[in-house]
């Protein structure tokens, strides 16, 4: 009868040696040479800490309907229409106050609870000798994170165009993009920019200068601003015809900048030595089979005993 291996199993030998053999100093030289190397070469990879990381998140944005509107005439000298919805403001503008017919909507496109456009419609009536020949236009928006940390600032679009031909309309569809100047923490709650970015309460000229406003946003780590605008520069106004401001501003995705935290840090750098150390186990396994089973350093070979038989050496 034909006789087939069924089971089989390896079967262990130990080596036996002095603490202070050679051996001895040769597992311990192997053992360091199988942990250490690969933690160096992981290291000196660079990336081994992870320093900054990023997450897509759909902001949380509203329009918060305030306004701040110049408009360039021409040929005048110095000839502009201003408005907004700050009264003191508007107190400030004397003769060049021109009130417009203002209309707002925010749509939510995919019906995940946050706004994705804005429709923004703005109508400022002209006389007949009137003819606009720029724009100057900030919008206002509340703008908020949070799937890691909670961050809530007030920020703005700025639009601005000019062109040496008078026109009836102009119209600008573009993203409401996020700049980041340095990272976002991973947990907790950032207020640092909510705050208005118009002070709509102070009498004061130099508070509206949009020079000022600007340089002080701008001095911001984390703004706005108003992405790809095209615009679109209509010109044969009739005389008693508004000129028309039509804007669509999108809220897109964001990549989101952002300091991870520690069990993070320490996840990526796990991964990366772990892969590195794997093959140093594969490596110094079989330098060490060699040189116990080869007799490259003296020791005393002894087959290893089962569990049970151990045992029973030692109890009797």
């Amino acid at each position: 009868m034909a006789l087939y291996e069924l089971f089989s199993h390896p079967t262990e030998r130990g080596y036996r040696a002095g603490l202070c053999s050679k051996a001895a100093l040769f597992l311990l030289l192997a053992t360091a040479l199988t942990y250490i190397p690969p933690l160096l070469v992981a290291f000196r990879s660079h990336g081994f800490w992870l320093k900054r990381s990023n997450y897509e998140e759909q902001p949380t944005v509203r329009f918060q309907h305030q306004v701040l509107l110049v408009v360039l005439l021409g040929p005048e000298r110095d000839g502009f229409l201003a408005w907004s919805t700050f009264p003191a403001f508007n107190r400030l503008q004397g003769d060049h106050l021109r009130i417009p017919l203002v209309s707002a909507r925010e749509e939510d496109n995919n019906q995940d609870g946050k706004m994705d456009t804005l429709h923004f419609k703005l109508e400022l009536p002209l006389q007949p000798a009137e003819h606009v020949l720029g724009v100057q236009l900030i919008l206002t928006f509340s703008y908020q994170l949070h799937r890691m940390s909670t961050f809530v600032m007030q920020s703005m679009a700025f639009l601005q165009s000019s062109f040496a031909i008078p026109g009836s309309q102009l119209y600008v569809n573009g993203d409401l993009r996020l700049q980041q100047k340095q990272p976002l923490s991973y947990s907790g709650l950032d207020v640092r920019y909510n705050v208005s970015v118009i002070n709509g309460t102070s009498p004061f000229a130099h508070d509206y200068d949009l020079t000022h406003i600007i340089a002080a946003y701008q001095e911001r780590n984390i703004t706005t601003i108003l992405t790809d605008p095209n615009p679109i520069w209509l010109v044969g106004r009739a005389a008693e015809a508004p000129f028309v401001i039509n804007a669509v501003i999108r809220y897109p995705v964001e990549v989101i900048s952002y300091l991870p935290g520690f069990w993070e840090m320490i996840k990526f750098a796990w991964i990366q030595y772990v892969s590195i150390l794997l093959i140093f186990l594969w490596v110094f396994e079989r330098i060490k089979r060699f040189v116990f089973q080869n007799q490259v350093v003296t020791t005393i070979p002894v087959a290893a005993m089962p569990q049970g038989e151990l045992r029973k050496e030692h109890i009797s």
